[in-house]
């Protein structure tokens, strides 16, 4: 009996044959919060910061581990307990379209999540938090929370930011498979959805990090890649 080809595996090459095509930017599909919309919400998740003492940290679990935007001065790879990565927020724009939403990830409740807490400088709080309070905020899909992280150095309190299940975005817990099917069929201005999911898996990879969830979706959407990339994309 002939033995099955071995499944495709998730790469740049395979995400650059699926996706050949330059995607415009269109400000339209997604409507943005300014800096000033969201500076009250912002100071007020300082006021209600835990452990000032402790320094001023900030949890990463998806994009933030391989593209921070920020400047740090350590890292540690901590557990947060009572929430988990999922990719749950539909991308009308960066990495998908209207016509093509992409997914990103957010933190949901129940399980725990693995990742990387960020120290930052202390100095101005509200300075220092804004480039990442706008990246993070700016398209409504995430709520900020300040959570404790378990590390090898001790626990320490840090901001992180979770699914926002009132947002319009938000899609609830999608089976894996539908998942896939929205990575590996999405591509904004920024590039493919599927770059998203590879590089975060990559880094979570370089960290010791296992993530199930991750590691299913790179098969499901590696699978999917190579029929695009065979066929070519839908017209």
């Amino acid at each position: 009996m002939p033995s099955r080809p071995p499944s495709p595996a998730l790469s740049l090459d395979l995400i650059a044959r699926a996706h050949p095509q330059k995607i415009a930017d269109d400000p339209s599909a997604l409507a943005l919060l300014t800096d000033a919309d969201m500076a009250p919400d912002l100071a007020a998740m300082l006021a209600r910061r835990l452990s000032p003492e402790g320094g001023l940290w900030v949890f990463a679990y998806g994009s933030l581990l391989w593209n921070p935007e920020f400047a740090y001065s350590e890292t540690r790879v901590g557990t947060v307990r009572g929430w988990h990565r999922r990719f749950c927020l539909l991308q009308h724009r960066f990495r998908g379209t209207p016509e093509r939403p992409g997914l990103v990830l957010a933190l949901e409740r129940g399980g725990l999540c693995r990742g990387v807490a960020f120290r930052l400088d202390d100095a101005d709080p509200h300075a220092t938090l804004m480039p990442v309070w706008r990246r993070e905020m700016k398209g409504k899909g995430y709520e900020a929370r300040w959570v404790m992280v378990a590390t090898a150095e001790g626990p320490l309190p840090a901001l992180t930011f979770v699914a926002n299940r009132m947002s319009e975005r938000y899609t609830g817990r999608l089976p894996d498979e539908a998942v896939a099917d929205k990575i590996a069929t999405a591509c904004g201005h920024l590039g493919p959805s599927a770059e998203y999911l590879f590089r975060t898996a990559e880094a979570c990879a370089a960290l010791g990090i296992r993530d199930r969830h991750l590691r299913a979706l790179q098969k499901l959407v590696a699978e999917r890649l190579e029929r695009r990339a065979a066929d070519g994309p839908p017209k």
